[in-house]
Order: C-alpha cells, then sequence, then structure tokens
C-alpha cells in the first residue's frame, strides 16, 4: 500500500495510476481504476491552494497528516485530492480520471452521460461516484472512500497540470501523470488511444 507520509509528493501521484478507488453509498458501490492524476507541493507551488501558507477554513484538511481526503468545489464540481506528507505540510494529490469498474449504470444515471465521458475529468469523477464534500477531512480507506491494488499501467505519461495559467515556473512544470493511452485520460485525442492490452500490463 501507498505510504502517504515518507513517499515525496510526486511519487504517490504515480502510485496511485491503476490503484482502484472505491466508494461505498447506502445504496450502491462504486468503483474505478484511477488513471489521471496531479501532484500540488504545497507553500511553494504557485497552482496550490496552501501557496505561501494559505491557510482557510475551506482548505484545513490540506494541512492534515497524509492520507486525509480534502475536497474542495470548483465551479459547482468538486473535486478529490489526497492529502500527503507530514500534518501540517499541506501538499496533496488531485485525482483527475477513472475507468468504471462497478456502478457503472448508475454512474452514467448520475452524470445523465455515457462512455468515456463518465469519468474522464475530476469534476465528473465525483459526480459519478457521489464523492461529495462530505469526504472532506476524513482518512482514505477508514470510512467509505477507500483505495486499494488495482491494475499496473504499461506506460506512466508526464506532462504539465491541466488549466494552470500565470503561475511563472510551476504552470510548465510536469506534475500531471496519467496511463499512456488510456481513453478515460481527460483530453486524449482519439489518434493516441492505445487498445487495454497496452495500456495496462
Amino acid at each position: 500500500m501507498i505510504d502517504y507520509i515518507n513517499t515525496s509528493t510526486e511519487e504517490i501521484a504515480r502510485q496511485l495510476l491503476g490503484k482502484l478507488l472505491i466508494h461505498q453509498t447506502p445504496t450502491h458501490t462504486y468503483s474505478g481504476y484511477i488513471v489521471e492524476t496531479e501532484a500540488y507541493l504545497g507553500v511553494e507551488d504557485m497552482a496550490c491552494h496552501s501557496y505561501a501558507g494559505r491557510r482557510t477554513p475551506r482548505l484545513e484538511s490540506m494541512y492534515n497528516i497524509g492520507g486525509t481526503v480534502y475536497v474542495y468545489t470548483m465551479h459547482t464540481h468538486h473535486m478529490l485530492n489526497i492529502v500527503t506528507k507530514e500534518a501540517g505540510n499541506p501538499q496533496a494529490v488531485l485525482i483527475r480520471a477513472v475507468e468504471p469498474l462497478q456502478g457503472t449504470v448508475q454512474m452514467g444515471k448520475n452524470r445523465k452521460a455515457t462512455g468515456i465521458t463518465v469519468c474522464n475529468g475530476p469534476g465528473k469523477l465525483t459526480k459519478a461516484m457521489e464523492i461529495t464534500k462530505a469526504l472532506d477531512g476524513v482518512l482514505i480507506n477508514e470510512g467509505s472512500l477507500c483505495i486499494t491494488e488495482g491494475k499496473v499501467p504499461s506506460i506512466i505519461a508526464i506532462s504539465p497540470r491541466v488549466g494552470i495559467p500565470n503561475k511563472e515556473d510551476w504552470t510548465a512544470k510536469p506534475l500531471r501523470y496519467y496511463v499512456k493511452g488510456h481513453p478515460f485520460v481527460s483530453g486524449m485525442k482519439k489518434r493516441e488511444i492505445l487498445h487495454e492490452k497496452e495500456y495496462w500490463l
């Protein structure tokens, strides 16, 4: 399992790829393989909520111990993050996309969508899997939200993060990680999509 405290945030972002994200609600079990993540490196990272030590009630969970769930809202969409490092060192990994496994029919209903558009983005996957602000501040694997072993990516691709303009050097830093050629990766072009046997070992 992942050590969310003693491992670098960048390495955790890599290690999360292929892991199975599970959310158990009172009525449904949702799960999916993580295929895209982004690392946010705390007080030095101009794109991170905690840049320069910013601390507000909304992002208090970022200052908790690694393995804490941090859910924030952006443009009405919930964004799921896993806090990394020791308490007081506010770094985190954003879960950007998953390949659905369980609860796929209900996921489609929740999103009013079908196919890859159900979960190929951070706000999409949380709506599909009924992940809300109610989970903010809980520890992963100690409540209704769990991450377990899953599949192994064939190739992990790296790029700058999505939607990070005007953050000086941090805009171009290669802190986005994804399963190369996976159709559920956000913004994946059709010509870049590989066969399933090629993107999972």
